[in-house]
């Protein structure tokens, strides 16, 4: 059976294809039409539509998005591409496609990737980080994914930065409407506003640290575009010694081998879970 995923991206939505044994047979990209939530739908279905026509197949269909829906009314929340907020985006998409789909937070299936055949696939309990746009976390234990009672295990990126000091008290203002937020201090935008790399490894430091307390995983993986800087991954598991409660620190901090196609393998994946 194909696996068909989408990651639906703030500036791009991408598909892929995977056959049997996880290999792709397709793998596409086009923009995110932002803000226009109508056709944010028409383009997901236009690009399974395609595909199926391609592939000469009917393929399951999961998809990585923003958020997650939902459990009062199915509408999707916590999503920083806010044109989709409030917005019955399942529903819509299956009667685009004719079909049921299987939906999760882009976090959650990029964790799963690697945590199938990826940085982390030696691992049972695996935290995944997502470093880009926004921050976003997934849960992984024993390549499956943990939602949680309330869709948001995981979403450490608006818990408020530990440990902050007199500066960076109340922290900058987040979109959801709190401040000092992981995501303010942690995200690809954020570095490129302070612009002192020391400043932010010791900053991602505490909210690791933070992570390896309350769940002390096996591996943590580390996806988006702040996550290529090499050197985090040796300053920053020094630092954290300073914050874990415990007299060793061994936790692997590792980057995704997937890269930037993680989010959408996990999705295709979904219909392994």
């Amino acid at each position: 059976m194909v696996r068909l995923g989408i990651d639906l991206g703030g500036t791009k939505t991408e598909i892929i294809a995977l056959g049997v044994e996880n290999e792709p047979l397709l793998r596409r990209r086009v923009p995110t039409p932002r803000g226009n939530y109508e056709a944010t739908v028409a383009t997901i279905a236009q690009l399974v539509h395609d595909a199926d026509r391609e592939l000469g197949t009917r393929g399951s269909v999961g998809i990585g998005t923003p958020g997650a829906p939902s459990l009062a009314d199915g509408r999707i929340k916590n999503a920083n591409s806010t044109w989709l907020l409030g917005q019955p985006l399942r529903d819509d998409i299956e009667a685009a496609l004719g079909r049921a789909i299987r939906m999760t937070n882009d976090a959650n299936a990029f964790t799963l990737s690697e945590a199938t055949d990826g940085a982390a696939s030696n691992a049972r309990f695996v935290f995944g980080v997502i470093l880009g746009t926004g921050v976003g976390g997934g849960i992984a234990v024993n390549r499956h994914i943990h939602e949680g009672h309330n869709l948001i295990a995981g979403e450490w990126g608006h818990v408020a930065l530990p440990w902050r000091r007199p500066d960076e008290i109340p922290g900058p203002a987040c979109y959801c409407g709190k401040y000092g937020c992981i995501e303010t201090f942690l995200s690809g935008p954020a570095l490129e506003r302070d612009g002192s790399i020391e400043r932010y490894e010791e900053r991602l430091a505490r909210a690791l640290a933070m992570i390896v307390n309350i769940m002390d995983p096996d591996a943590i993986v580390l996806g988006g575009g702040v996550s290529n800087i090499t050197q985090l991954y040796e300053a920053v598991p020094a630092l954290m010694r300073g914050y874990v409660f415990s007299d060793t620190f061994s936790t692997p901090i590792v980057r995704a081998i997937h890269g930037d196609s993680s989010g959408v393998r996990g999705a295709a994946m979904l219909w392994e879970e």
